[in-house]
């Protein structure tokens, strides 16, 4: 049986107010994690003794920051070993968007996830998945054949996302399931918005609906129980093509759920200075690879904007 399903799309979509960075003018300390990890300062820069937050060295079970590589710009091996000889200790991941990765010669790819790994980078797949699914008729041996691939090339972690496909919840538990049993990470992708994930614009997405934030936990807490390595946030109906920042979707997953398991996409400045300033120093983001060094510099307290200079800080 298929796992596609025709779904409704969801009306009445409730929106709180946006509340700009710059409002908040309190001191920000990082969100106890559930488990603690010995944190450290920056060495071998010659300005070690300049004051910086300690945070989680590499490999970090929080504190995580994955970028995009390949998609909007065409992120190459060289380009991305230049970019982690320089920033890797403030990378965790690398992330193809678009399913990028299916269109280069297979060496150059394989290069590519060797040259992340070297940095003790891991490498995603992003959410190509959710094509093989629609494009098979939710085939199992196509699906299987697409993650023994993955494997097969280097990938690490594989996203599971859904957001222009109806996918059961017993289906999709079935698919972290399976891409455990092939050796890669499942990292399924959440949110509240129908049709996220192609670009749409905000009056497209108002129309199709959204859902409500607890569908979003409950189904991250099966997910979880199933196997799943970590939840993705898709921002799209929370702070990304929105006329007003959903936050109060922000706090209800924040306050449900393991913040050390839980992943906000969050690639505008704005956005993921929201983030740090109400999750800590220590929240999981995905950025754009070219907002590496902006966010290192929130993280460890040395920058920021009015609202956070200064004032975002770790203990330990």
């Amino acid at each position: 049986m298929s796992m596609l399903r025709t779904l409704r799309p969801l009306t009445g979509v409730f929106r709180s107010a946006r509340i700009p960075t710059s409002s908040v003018s309190r001191r920000f300390l990082s969100a106890t994690p559930r488990a603690s990890q010995n944190k450290v300062r920056p060495t071998g820069t010659g300005f070690e003794f300049l004051p910086t937050n300690p945070l989680p060295p590499k490999p970090r079970q929080h504190g995580l920051t994955e970028i995009r590589g390949p998609y909007y710009a065409p992120v190459g091996q060289t380009y991305i070993d230049e970019l982690l000889s320089d920033w890797g200790e403030y990378v965790d991941g690398i992330k193809f968007a678009g399913g990028s990765f299916s269109l280069m010669p297979v060496e150059r790819l394989k290069a590519f996830i060797d040259t992340a790994h070297k940095h003790n980078c891991y490498v995603s797949t992003g959410g190509f998945i959710e094509r093989v699914i629609a494009t098979s008729g939710g085939s199992k041996d196509q699906i299987s054949r697409y993650l023994r691939a993955c494997k097969d090339v280097g990938f690490d972690v594989l996203e599971i996302s859904s957001g222009f496909l109806s996918i059961p919840t017993s289906d999709w538990q079935f698919l972290i399931e399976l891409t455990a049993q092939h050796g890669l990470k499942p990292k399924p992708e959440v949110g509240i918005q129908w049709g996220a994930g192609g670009d749409a614009s905000v009056e497209e997405l108002e129309s199709a609906g959204t859902r409500d934030v607890g569908w979003v936990i409950e189904r991250a807490h099966n997910f979880l129980n199933a196997g799943a390595h970590m939840i993705m946030i898709e921002s799209e109906g929370i702070t990304e093509n929105v006329k007003s920042w959903r936050t109060d979707v922000i706090s209800g997953i924040n306050s449900k759920l393991p913040t050390d398991k839980v992943m906000f996409e969050a690639a505008e400045p704005e956005v993921f200075s929201y983030h740090i300033q109400n999750t800590g120093a220590t929240a999981n983001l995905f950025i754009d690879h070219s907002q590496i060094v902006q966010l290192a510099c929130l993280r460890r307290g040395i920058w920021g904007t009015g609202g956070t200079f200064g004032r975002v800080v770790t203990v330990g």
